[in-house]
């Protein structure tokens, strides 16, 4: 069934990518890696114009998986798809935080599952759109840019593309937010440091308000 939807969305060529794309952020199960893989072989030369129909596809998508999520709540994710990937994504946002979007554009688990889920828990839309695009964007390029350059020859590369990028992107990302992180605390702590030390000062500031006598 799925097979005879791929060989559909193929006949439209990039704009059945930006199809599929957009709904691999929502609801369709099979990742659109698949296909821009096979159109990337027909057409090595436009498979930077491919990764950039998907990119773009993806990121419309992602409000809307996003909103489903807000609306339907997490029982609507153990319909759609395999409970081992909702958990592991579910894992991943607990022990990462907002980072684990960032791991997710990475990972074998559907994109849909971290669009889907952020609704659920009520993680700020814009964060998930500024990290979707960043993850997204990431590896839609990667795999065009190995077409691009190195034409059917990138597909033995692209098979473990994601683990590469995983094993390299992600430590990258996941430092990067670390000393966010620690560059805000930081901040706050001085904010508030400052903020104790000029208290007894304007305390000092203001006179006693005595009642006069009678």
């Amino acid at each position: 069934m799925f097979q005879d939807v791929l060989d559909f969305l193929m006949k439209f060529g990039p704009w059945g990518l930006f199809i599929h794309s957009f709904f691999d952020a929502v609801i369709f199960p099979i990742p659109a890696f698949f296909l821009q893989v096979s159109l990337s072989m027909l057409h090595p030369s436009t498979a930077l114009w491919l990764a950039t129909y998907g990119f773009i596809g993806c990121l419309l998508g992602t409000p809307i998986g996003y909103l489903i999520g807000k609306l339907l709540g997490k029982s609507v994710l153990y319909k759609i798809l395999k409970k081992e990937w909702i958990d592991a994504a579910t894992e991943r946002f607990q022990k990462n935080g907002e980072a684990a979007i960032l791991v997710g554009s990475f990972t074998p688990i559907p994109f849909k599952v971290f669009t889907i889920l952020s609704g659920c828990l009520n993680f700020p839309l814009w964060r998930l759109m500024a990290y979707a695009a960043i993850g997204r964007a990431t590896k839609f390029y990667v795999v065009g840019t190995l077409f691009y350059l190195y034409g059917n020859a990138a597909e033995g590369m692209v098979k473990n593309v994601s683990l590469y990028i995983f094993i390299i992107a992600v430590p990258l990302l996941l430092l990067g937010v670390y000393w966010n992180r620690r560059r805000k605390r930081k901040r706050n702590e001085a904010l508030q440091s400052e903020t104790e030390t000029e208290k007894p000062v304007l305390e000092a500031k203001i006179p006693d308000q005595q009642t006069p006598s009678a």
